[in-house]
């Protein structure tokens, strides 16, 4: 599954595109070492298929590779962190 990553100056969003449709998790850099995660999007077709954790799984991911983190004001994001306790150490 590919997710690609888009990047402005002062916000960013992660995608997967399929043929059945869209998911989208956007986020708004809050100064050079947070992030807001304030947005997650799944299209009907690929809702309950684990899309939106992949998406989550890669924002964590690359924003612990970057020494950021994350404040997931977005309730789907909020709900992720609640079940993986194991990205404690990501939460702003």
């Amino acid at each position: 599954m590919q997710v690609d990553f888009e990047d402005g100056w002062t916000s960013g969003r992660y995608i997967i595109r399929t043929k059945d449709g869209e998911a989208v998790s956007t986020f708004s850099k809050a100064g050079e070492k947070i992030v807001i995660t304030d947005h997650t999007e799944v299209d009907d077709a690929l809702r309950g298929l684990g899309y939106g954790e992949v998406l989550m799984e890669h924002i964590v991911t690359d924003m612990r590779s970057q020494g950021k983190k994350i404040v997931p004001l977005c309730p789907f994001a909020a709900s992720q962190f609640r079940k993986h306790p194991e990205w404690a150490d990501m939460l702003n």
